[in-house]
């Protein structure tokens, strides 16, 4: 397929609620949807996931922009593509910088879908016709609160709660928690908010029956969590250290964790995600699906990444109603009891609500073949 242009559409979405975790508290989020056109006018679309500041890795808003608009998009029309697979090595000659390529290698793959006019679930290998999904819970003013969100949740059927912790909002407040909701699937992260000085205060954790504690320690470590889960009994999982195949293979042959938070803008892209399903689903680690509060696009990307076999834990694609007043997409993302519906259109399997885009959006870019 040979892309003839792509444009570049940013927006600005206020959240229902605000966000808090260890590193900070938000509530507008800054993105961007990418639109990919073809010679025969199919459109494909991604969106990017990087945050304004660079908090939770070294991207950002800004530098994304800078990255694909400079690089990534010159290297995409410079020739055609005949599978999505190939463009990582179309953009290997640039370091990093995942969360950029991720957002226009997601529109390639939306594009090749529907010019193969099949989902792009199974565009991916995918064999769900559902998913299970849980739901990711900031940091929030009193425990009473958190424990009000936790039922209102619990209540609407979601698989699994995952609670945002940092030292002084942990312990205390996680057996608060299973007091309340003894049989409920639970899991904390720690956003990289402990050292290994904090074993013995984590060990705790190992009474409180959690699914899994989520990067507990530095962002960019892989050691000293394979030194922390050798004496803790609660599985680790890694999210912020993996950013490729390697890093996973690398984390497992050091007994690194037991579990692998998967998301696509953090590997780079579907294809990445892809080779490190297969991995772990070889080394039977169960991985699933972590979210970055993406708007409806994104959304719909995660959901098709879900439906591949070793995805055997709730990911945190909530409905869109959790997040947003009103999404970018039509029909918005549905959760009924804990479950979404994987669409069996082509590519994504939603459309762009270009109403609802507009009247976000504060910039656009053109770029033509």
């Amino acid at each position: 397929m040979s892309i003839k242009k792509v444009v570049l559409h940013k927006l600005v979405m206020r959240l229902n609620d605000p966000f808090s975790t260890s590193f900070g508290t938000f509530q507008d989020k800054e993105f961007f949807v990418v639109e990919m056109i073809d010679e025969n006018g199919v459109q494909g679309f991604g969106e990017s996931v990087a945050f304004t500041s660079p908090w939770y890795s070294e991207e950002t808003v800004k530098t994304n922009e800078h990255i694909m608009s400079d690089f990534l998009i010159p290297l995409l029309l410079s020739a055609p593509i005949h599978h999505p697979d190939e463009v990582s090595s179309r953009f290997s000659t640039i370091r990093s910088n995942n969360m950029a390529k991720s957002a226009l290698e997601g529109a390639v793959w939306d594009l090749y879908a529907k010019r193969s006019n099949i989902p792009l679930a199974k565009a991916l290998g995918g064999e769900k016709q559902q998913i299970d999904v849980g739901i990711s819970i900031g940091i929030q003013p009193t425990v009473t609160e958190l424990l009000r969100v936790i039922d209102q949740n619990v209540t609407e059927g979601y698989k699994r709660i995952k609670i945002k912790i940092k030292p002084g909002w942990d312990v205390d407040i996680l057996k608060e928690v299973r007091k309340q909701f003894p049989s409920t699937a639970l899991m904390a992260d720690a956003n990289s908010a402990y050292t290994l000085k904090d074993i013995e205060h984590l060990k705790k954790l190992d009474d409180l029956n959690l699914t899994m504690i989520e990067q507990p320690l530095a962002h960019d470590d892989i050691i000293d969590h394979a030194k922390l889960q050798s004496v803790l009994e609660t599985p680790v999982c890694l999210d912020e250290s993996i950013h490729s195949f390697d890093d996973v293979r690398h984390a497992v042959e050091l007994g690194s964790c037991k579990i692998i938070n998967v998301k696509i803008g953090r590997v780079g892209g579907l294809s990445e995600s892809k080779r490190i399903h297969d991995y772990c689903k070889e080394q039977n680690i169960p991985v699933w699906c972590g979210g970055m509060l993406e708007a409806g696009i994104g959304r719909a990307h995660n959901i098709a990444l879900t439906t591949l076999s070793q995805f055997n834990l709730p990911g945190d694609t909530a409905a869109s109603s959790r997040y947003w007043s009103k999404d970018i997409i039509d029909p918005e993302v549905l959760v009924n009891n804990g479950v979404i519906q994987v669409p069996s259109s082509p590519g994504i399997g939603y459309e762009v609500n270009w109403t609802n885009l507009e009247s976000y959006r504060v910039d656009k870019k053109v770029f033509v073949k």
